[in-house]
């Protein structure tokens, strides 16, 4: 069972630079923040100083760049700072920025990624809630052809394919399966334009901050010397010959396809807007800020959907304990013993198993026409699971027993009938502190909660 918390930065750090499109000079400053806060972006250069939280629905525009709002403040080009946040595994922070959008540095997220690590990640007490791909998610734009799948993986992983209108750089692809190599193979991929794109861009009045130190420029289509003087005057560098067709920068690329393991990092700056981490595999054909956030938009639907995940259960791996265990540390016996067995278990939380048969004794009276097992049984259930949990953690646990001092929030969503297999996901809210246990139970059928419940007990020492 995953027993990750979630974690939050152990102090302030902020980076300095011209903005890509305003060529302002602006800072950026991250900070810790407290747990299920999830990432908050303040404007301090605007009256009251307001907070936007840092999620899809936020995104107004996606034009060169993620560009989230509220009214009429907005914060641009957010995605490389966002992207080290969320492969860092950072789960809270409040980022304060004194202008419209964040520095663009040297155009790629090395420098976020080194100043997380240097003032370090510090663990919160609450749990990090994964949200676990189940099936296969998919958008497509039929316009661009770009389209997003997320398929089940056991961790976070990606590919990205990209396809460019370009004889020069045509098609590369670029894969990062285990997020943890994130700072050392994709961090340091620089962001890069056409220079066919570049007059446009000024045009509209961006770029301004745009230079060789922060892009990879690229020279694939001849144009006239005049204007590729004239660019060049631009962007102050020398002027170059104008049938020489390459790259334009001040440092040699990186790797060979820096420019796709660019789109692979603004995709994880994207994701990051979801709000919640994920455990799943993107495959992600001609991406761009456009389908990126449909696709975190979607997902954040899908998430509401499916807001309490049911546990995964394979019924056939061993169990972490099996029915004579549970018997010699629950009192319980028939029919009262309602846990068959427990598949996970970690410090705080634990996974149990009942198989509901037909010939439950309860199914007699409740209801003879119509079998449906009593409600107040589930939440038994979902107790003697959590007391597992205590009492496996106890010295001599067959010394005592557990009993309900109160029982709160109790939810019942639909019936529970024979054949049904019951997965209850049970973790303690509050460490047990003179022999009281409060804790909050889920219990599910397949994917979906039939009942849940937080119940408070005791742990008694038995005469």
């Amino acid at each position: 069972m995953e027993t990750a918390k979630q974690t939050t930065l152990k102090g302030s750090f902020s980076l300095f630079g011209k903005g890509l499109h305003t060529g302002l000079n602006l800072t950026v400053t991250f900070n810790p923040a407290p747990e299920n806060t999830g990432y908050r972006i303040q404007r301090i250069d605007v009256d009251g100083q307001p907070i936007i939280d840092a999620i899809a629905e936020k995104v107004l525009t996606t034009d060169r760049g993620t560009t989230i709002g509220d009214g009429n403040i907005k914060i641009s080009t957010i995605e490389h700072g966002m992207a080290a946040l969320y492969a860092m595994g950072i789960d809270n922070c409040l980022i304060q920025v004194n202008g419209p959008e964040f520095p663009i540095l040297d155009g790629s997220a090395a420098m976020y990624v080194d100043k997380i690590n240097e003032v370090g990640i510090v663990e919160q007490n609450a749990q990090k809630d994964y949200y676990i791909i189940r099936k296969k998610i998919e958008i497509k734009d039929e316009t661009t052809g770009s389209s997003i799948i997320i398929l089940p993986d056991e961790q976070f992983s990606i590919t990205a394919m990209c396809s460019f209108d370009s004889k020069f750089i045509s098609s590369q692809f670029a894969t990062l399966d285990d997020i943890k190599n994130f700072a050392e193979e994709i961090a340091p991929a620089r962001t890069f334009v056409f220079v066919r794109d570049i007059v446009p861009l000024l045009e509209h009045n961006l770029i301004k901050g745009g230079d060789l130190d922060n892009a990879i420029v690229i020279y694939e289509r001849e144009v006239s010397q005049d204007k590729l003087d004239q660019l060049a005057d631009v962007l102050k560098v020398a002027r170059m010959d104008a049938t020489k067709i390459g790259y334009i920068q001040h440092k040699p690329l990186i790797w060979d396809n820096e420019c796709t393991r660019h789109k692979l990092l603004d995709i994880i700056g994207d994701m990051a807007l979801i709000g919640r981490p994920l455990k799943g595999r993107i495959i992600a054909t001609r991406p761009g800020h456009t389908v990126n956030n449909k696709f975190a938009r979607l997902m954040r639907k899908e998430i509401r959907k499916h807001e309490i995940q049911a546990p995964i259960y394979d019924p056939n791996e061993e169990p972490i304990m099996d029915n004579i265990r549970i018997r010699q540390l629950l009192p319980h016996r028939y029919p009262m013993q309602l846990v068959d067995k427990v598949i996970s278990m970690g410090p705080t939380s634990i996974v149990g198993i009942k198989n509901v048969t037909a010939n439950e004794p309860f199914f007699q009276g409740h209801f003879p026409e119509e079998p449906v097992m009593p409600g107040v049984l589930q939440i038994e259930a979902m107790a003697q699971c959590g007391g597992l949990l205590v009492l496996s953690q106890l010295e001599e646990p067959e010394r005592c027993s557990t009993y309900f001092l109160k029982i709160d929030d109790v939810k019942f969503r639909q019936k529970v009938v024979p054949g049904d297999t019951l997965l209850f996901r049970v973790e303690i809210l509050h460490p047990v502190r003179h022999g009281i246990s409060s804790m909050k139970g889920y219990m599910f059928v397949g994917d979906h909660v039939v009942s849940e419940a937080t119940f408070t007990a005791q742990i008694v020492n038995n005469k």
